[in-house]
């Protein structure tokens, strides 16, 4: 029996390749496998002794040879092919461990692998005869097996073939991706195919509903933000509770910008917010925030943008029940506070949020793929349309309106006074819709606040709907055909009106 062994990756290799000589197989290897090998005082062939070749062009040479794949591509079952071997004094490989170099870590184009994808996609094509491995973590696996019986079991053999392939597919995609990343003259915004390589990094507790499975994937070889949460305590995470969070985590980030010294708390619901607040400590921001709408905070996610500390963990518990808090950090004391007090509640601890450069979401059978939500406009790019202009109060008012409602599904309304939300219209098929229940929930308080909505006004009714909550100026995005009989309303009624010139529609 004989291995080939080939890999950028040495961990746990020396001792592989011992287990395989004291079972009597032959190992065969080339470049600094095979120094690494007899170095560790272990018998290898090289592979220039196998193909009668020597490496070539600086090592990008050295496996591509007909003594090498012939051996491993040779179907056991087919006489001519063992006919062919014998006649060319070949001898069959039987297992190759091979690892690709380190694309991820170091993009370029002399790490751009092609003897080993080539001798990895063989053995796994022909994985009815060859074993092939590419993960050191399969190594002892694959020892213990061959220790205890000798060869590898049909279904071993197939699981491996598998992990090889994703293994050669995600370093395409690696590939590719750097080409998009570093072209220097893109034929525009998105590239002309998407290439997702995932592997699965957490288990969750369910889907949306329970009796769905659910995991959380990510880009193969990489980690995201969501690998440096931390949970301190709480149930099992589900999949809607990882949405939420995703969720509240980003608009809190949005809002930060919005606190200066201060503090920013955001609480989601059903992907939706539902409360938000900036102040100067973190005890009343989330006080404010959870006052915006104390039903639907209930269950929701709460998003905190300083370390949680003895004061604001005592008005939470004190508070509805949160099925998931995240934060940068808690002080001393704060897990165990909460723990006590909300023995169900997950809390999370979170580095920042990274948005991936693209989005994508799903249709049936396709994918919808855009660039990654973002607000592009300024308050230095808005415009006042209105007789009237906001006080500095009002305008602070208007930009949290407006970062609020473009987290907000469309149609939205945001009402904001003092730098609190007071009511939120989300989701709803008419604008004056999304105002009136926004208004509703506001019950009085939006009153010389600030009102946003997500997309233009078509008719002066919006308008006048923020008036009828009492809001002293509104902030829309403009481009309607009838913007100046929408701005001409906001006269009549004593608003402001603020024109942001970008839309925020959010499905």
């Amino acid at each position: 029996m004989r291995a080939l062994l080939s890999v950028y990756d040495k961990r746990g290799l020396v001792e592989l390749a011992s287990g395989l000589a004291e079972l009597g197989w032959e190992l065969v290897s080339s470049g600094g496998t095979s120094r690494t090998l007899a170095e560790a005082g272990l018998a290898v062939r090289s592979v220039e002794d196998l193909t009668g070749a020597p490496e070539m062009l600086d090592g990008r040479v050295k496996t591509l040879h007909p003594a090498v794949h012939g051996a491993i591509l040779a179907d056991r079952s087919e006489p001519a092919h063992l006919a062919q071997l014998d006649a060319r004094g070949i001898e069959p490989i039987d297992l190759v461990v091979a690892n690709l170099y380190p694309f991820r870590s170091d993009p370029s184009i002399e790490m751009i692998d092609i003897g080993g994808p080539t001798m990895v996609r063989a053995a796994a094509k022909n994985h009815a005869s060859v074993g092939v491995v590419v993960d050191p973590g399969d190594y002892a696996p694959v020892l213990d097996e061959l220790r205890s019986t000798g060869s590898l079991a049909d279904a071993t053999r197939r699981r491996l073939a598998r992990a090889a392939f994703a293994h050669t597919a995600a370093y395409d995609a690696a590939i590719v991706g750097w080409l998009d990343a570093t072209d220097p003259a893109p034929a525009g915004p998105l590239p002309p195919t998407v290439h997702l390589a995932l592997e699965r990094a957490q288990d969750l507790r369910y889907g949306e509903n329970p009796h769905q499975a659910g995991a959380r994937y990510r880009p193969v070889g990489t980690t995201t933000w969501w690998d440096g949460v931390v949970q301190h305590q709480g149930l099992a995470l589900s999949y809607l509770n990882l949405y939420d969070a995703d969720s509240a985590w980003a608009l809190v980030h949005d809002l930060v910008p919005l606190a200066g010294d201060g503090c920013a708390v955001a609480i989601v619901k059903h992907a939706n917010p539902c409360g938000a607040a900036v102040a100067p400590d973190l005890a009343q921001a989330y006080q404010r925030a959870y006052e915006g709408d104390e039903q639907s905070a209930f269950g929701g996610i709460v998003a905190l943008s300083r370390p949680v500390d003895t004061a604001t963990a005592e008005r939470m518990v004190a508070a509805a029940q949160a099925d998931v808090v995240i934060a940068p950090a808690y002080d001393d004391g704060v897990v165990e506070l909460l723990a006590a007090k909300r023995r169900n509640t997950r809390v999370l601890s979170a580095p920042a949020p990274v948005a991936h450069r693209l989005q994508l979401r799903q249709l049936a059978g396709a994918f919808l793929v855009q660039e990654a939500p973002r607000f592009v406009a300024g308050r230095d790019a808005w415009r006042v349309v209105t007789e009237l202009a906001p006080t500095d109060e009002q305008w602070a008012d208007a930009e949290l309106a407006w970062r609020l409602c473009g987290h907000v599904t469309s149609n939205s309304v945001a009402l904001v006074k003092a730098g609190m939300a007071v009511g939120i219209g989300a989701g709803q098929q008419s604008r004056v819709g999304a105002a009136e229940i926004a208004a509703a929930k506001a019950g009085g308080r939006a009153a010389g606040g600030a009102s946003a909505t997500d997309g233009f006004y078509p008719f002066p009714d919006g308008v006048e709907a923020a008036a009828a909550a009492g809001v002293a100026v509104v902030v829309q995005p403009g481009g309607s055909v009838r913007d100046g009989e929408v701005t001409a309303a906001a006269d009549r009624l004593g608003l402001a009106m603020v024109l942001t010139g970008e839309r925020q529609f959010l499905h």
